[in-house]
């Protein structure tokens, strides 16, 4: 498998086979949502759509990254979700970075979405569908995050050695710029994160399944796959 790592700025068509990865926080919410039994997760473009297809649908609830916006359920915080009861419901959710890019890239074959707790997970599905090549969306910072460049990575090398060790990819998250700014935003008491919304990000090979995303009824709607 020939693994590319670039940001939405850096491709020149869509990808046939593209993993979407948002570490701190997007990926890591939708696999918790997944977790607590949320039905699927319906990427929205702008926050007005997103409370568009909330008003139209009074079951959904909608996430949105940032400080707390009127009409929205969560701020994206994987910490704060677990008080949240999400079972059977569906999510509409918008970020900044890991919805933004994974609409970008839509039209793939294979869509799929990641984080470093469904890593293990996404990696066999790409063992499992053997393609020639995949492009991994690095989300943050304009494509150039470490965190996500560095699950990204692990996931790669996963596919090919299903043994490797997490540790030295986690440690660069850990000491990312992503990671520095939720900390920060817990220093300073900003609405939406929470002191453990870092270390719940990197949790790694947490959950058995992983993040494939499709169009729905004129959406691109993620929903889990099983690993095996």
């Amino acid at each position: 498998m020939r693994a590319t790592f670039t940001g939405v700025p850096g491709l020149s068509a869509t990808p046939e086979v593209a993993v979407v990865v948002d570490v701190m926080r997007a990926f890591t919410v939708a696999a918790w949502a997944f977790r607590k039994g949320a039905e699927r997760i319906v990427f929205a473009e702008t926050l007005d759509e997103a409370r568009e297809l909330k008003a139209r649908h009074p079951g959904w609830l909608a996430f949105q990254d940032g400080p707390v916006v009127p009409g929205f359920d969560l701020a994206n915080s994987p910490a704060r979700l677990r008080a949240l009861d999400v079972a059977g419901r569906t999510v509409v959710q918008k970020t900044t970075a890991g919805t933004t890019e994974a609409l970008a890239v839509a039209g793939a074959r294979l869509l799929l979405c990641a984080s470093f707790v469904v890593a293990g997970a996404t990696a066999a599905v790409l063992r499992r569908e053997r393609p020639a090549a995949v492009t991994f969306v690095v989300t943050g910072d304009g494509g150039r995050a470490e965190e996500d460049l560095a699950c990204a990575e692990y996931i790669a090398a996963l596919v090919t050695d299903g043994s490797v060790a997490p540790g030295p990819f986690v440690e660069r998250a850990r000491h990312s710029g992503g990671a520095a700014r939720l900390a920060e935003g817990v220093r300073l008491g900003r609405e939406g994160v929470h002191p453990e919304d870092v270390p719940m990000c990197l949790e790694t090979d947490t959950f058995p399944f992983a993040m494939a995303a499709g169009r729905e009824d004129g959406h691109l709607v993620l929903r889990p796959v099983a690993a095996g």
